[in-house]
């Protein structure tokens, strides 16, 4: 990736987005309108098989995102987690001050393999720095009441900047707002309904995962070709976005869904659904997810029943990566990038150093696909261990994250 120009700045949508990351919260509309101007934005396609629109569709977000795929960031071009795209800059002068920095983090969870190789790789990215004399973290165990009480028991420790991956969006924005009257606030990978903090960071969003899925099928799969989309849990804005995205493409395409269910992440559960379909239809022409972490299931229910496996989307975990290549799958995997867990600990310095950084940071998004695929299939990594962690160079690789030198 190479720099372009910050002519580009972030438009009123795109800067919409800061409230609109992973949540099971209500959905945000974009900046400035009502909910019924909102509401006008929503797609009026037809419903097809998808089934009615999903309430956190917002056009105008939907438009942003996509656009950012064709946009190049800005940043050094070997390090992801500090690229930006289209950014619009903030001031941090009032923040500046000299070291040595106690930083605090309230985090959601580390409660699935992406935020447990996410969290390994933010301790990592903070042994870098000398000028960290404390990270101050405390774990919300996926609770929202407790991330609340975390939230005040972490602006009472000294913490010269607080960075906050929220559990749900609307429930956590009080305690946030609450924090940014006190210490600057760095939000990631979740969004609040406020733009207080001094930078929300996040990869382009879940418009863009579910977009690149659903292109991918509708390209690869022949006209009337039956899908099965497979979704995680209802709900959740990252999740919801991602599906969507899908459902705008599948509805302007000539194939067929013929069923949407949720696995609730479970492997079993998603064996089962995807032998109840083939035992239905007799044959499933392509498997959209709006999360790759139970693609390999998927694949083997195909192998299980003796069928050819079709196109199908995961994520960049090693366990699908590699039984993509295996068995030769026709495939992609869109990404939700895991060195973002990087780049708070980045912004914080340069907050603290009165350096100006993006009021809305989107990392840049990439997707695997067969062209690419050796460059990410790491055999000496772990099967949950994700690919994007952009962690290679930082110290205790790989064997911190559960991989083998060598």
């Amino acid at each position: 990736m190479t720099r372009r120009p910050a002519a580009a700045l972030l438009s009123a949508a795109a800067l919409a987005s800061f409230t609109t990351a992973c949540t099971s919260d209500k959905p945000v509309t974009s900046a400035g309108q009502s909910p019924a101007a909102s509401a006008a934005t929503t797609s009026e396609a037809p419903t097809a098989g998808t089934g009615e629109q999903s309430k956190f569709f917002v056009q105008a977000d939907y438009d942003a995102q996509l656009a950012m795929r064709s946009q190049t960031a800005e940043g050094p071009a070997d390090k992801p987690w500090e690229q930006a795209i289209a950014p619009q800059m903030t001031s941090t002068a009032k923040y500046k001050k000299d070291g040595p920095y106690n930083l605090c983090f309230s985090n959601a969870a580390v409660n699935n393999p992406w935020r447990q190789v996410g969290w390994k790789t933010m301790q990592a990215e903070v042994a870098l720095h000398k000028e960290i004399s404390k990270l101050t973290a405390l774990d919300a165990e996926g609770k929202d009441d407790k991330q609340i009480s975390d939230i005040a028991e972490l602006q009472v420790k000294g913490c010269d900047v607080l960075i906050v991956s929220p559990n749900t969006t609307a429930t956590l924005t009080p305690a946030v707002k609450g924090a940014c009257a006190k210490v600057p606030v760095i939000v990631f990978d979740r969004g609040v309904e406020t733009d207080c903090p001094v930078t929300f960071i996040k990869p382009i969003g879940g418009y863009l995962y579910g977009a690149d899925a659903a292109d991918f099928l509708v390209g690869k799969v022949p006209a009337g070709g039956k899908i099965l989309a497979l979704r995680i849990s209802p709900g959740v804005d990252v999740l919801e976005t991602r599906w969507s995205a899908a459902k705008v493409a599948f509805d302007k395409s000539r194939l067929k869904v013929v069923g949407v269910e949720f696995t609730d992440g479970d492997a079993a559960k998603t064996k089962g659904i995807v032998n109840d379909y083939i035992q239905r239809y007799g044959k499933i022409d392509g498997v959209w997810m709006d999360s790759g972490a139970t693609a390999v299931a998927a694949v083997e229910a195909f192998e299980d029943a003796g069928l050819p496996v079709p196109p199908i989307t995961g994520e960049d975990q090693q366990d699908f990566l590699q039984k993509w290549k295996d068995a030769g799958l026709t495939a992609i995997a869109p990404t939700y990038p895991t060195y973002q867990w990087r780049t708070p600990i980045i912004a914080a310095l340069k907050i603290l150093k009165g350096e100006e950084v993006p009021k809305v940071w989107n990392l840049p998004q990439p997707k695997i696909t067969s062209a690419n695929l050796s460059t990410y299939l790491q055999p000496n990594m772990p099967p949950l261990h994700y690919a994007l962690c952009g962690c290679e160079d930082l110290p205790g690789f790989p064997e911190n994250w559960g991989g083998k030198k060598g």
